[in-house]
């Protein structure tokens, strides 16, 4: 470089914080759901009709497929990309959860 011209710096596109409070936001309601789930499950045993012990099957089946389903994330990430991948799931949990919102419930 020539004396006095300035460095130039790199810096990056987007702020670092900015996609660390998004990732941080995306793990904050997984472990939301997780919860949600754990407080539902004396409801959700009671609707089914069985007992508590045989409800918790239903959290045990959603962290199963939760472990399953997170190396098939990585898969899908290296095939259509991390910012794809991560958009796509937002927008399919955005949906679900929506639908889920809409759902009604018929008691006898």
């Amino acid at each position: 470089m020539a004396p006095g011209s300035a460095e130039r710096q790199w810096k990056p596109r987007v702020n670092p914080w900015v996609i660390a409070g998004t990732v941080a936001l995306a793990a904050f309601m997984e472990v939301l759901d997780t919860s949600v789930a754990n407080v539902a499950l004396p409801h959700i045993s009671g609707n089914l009709g069985v007992s508590t012990d045989d409800g918790t099957w239903v959290l045990t089946s959603y962290l199963v497929s939760n472990a399953i389903v997170l190396p098939m994330g990585a898969w899908a990430s290296s095939v259509i990309g991390r910012k794809r991948f991560f958009l796509l799931c937002i927008a399919i949990f955005t949906i679900a959860s929506f639908l889920c919102g809409l759902a009604v419930s018929h008691r006898s």
